[in-house]
């Protein structure tokens, strides 16, 4: 189990999209929380502790953005070294250079492959970066 022990946090608005990265976490040993963004989320991302990482979509309902999301996680000094993935629909030719400019730790595209996501979440918590897109790691 790859992922036992660590503690991953998902802000993903479509809920079934969370319920296949949650069951994928699980099956490794994960302990997982989500959220789809809103008032409480950053209150529910306190509440977790001992954060590993944190999932968070590109593109969210209402109008809300992963990149603004990114930069208010980042505003809080707990968690500014925790290692951030952008798992998105959005372009990856759009997308790869924004995440890594901005400072993510990585870019998975949607659909994930259920087998190789949780090997990359493991080598981001171990301090890589993984920019992938299906079998690609860029």
């Amino acid at each position: 189990m790859i992922l036992r022990g660590k503690r991953i946090f998902i802000i993903e608005d479509n809920m079934q999209n969370r319920l296949i990265f949650q069951l994928a976490l699980i099956r490794q040993g994960a302990a997982v929380d989500f959220e789809r963004w809103g008032r409480d989320t950053l209150h529910r991302i306190k509440n977790f502790s001992q954060l590993h990482l944190i999932i968070l979509d590109l593109m969210l309902a209402d109008g809300l953005s992963g990149f603004d999301i990114f930069q208010k996680i980042r505003q809080l000094p707990k968690y500014d070294a925790v290692p951030i993935v952008a798992v998105s629909a959005m372009d990856p030719s759009i997308a790869i250079p924004k995440t890594r400019a901005l400072g993510f730790s990585g870019f998975i595209a949607k659909p994930i492959d259920n087998k190789l996501f949780p090997q990359q979440l493991a080598s981001v918590i171990n301090g890589e970066h993984v920019w992938a897109v299906g079998e690609r790691t860029l």
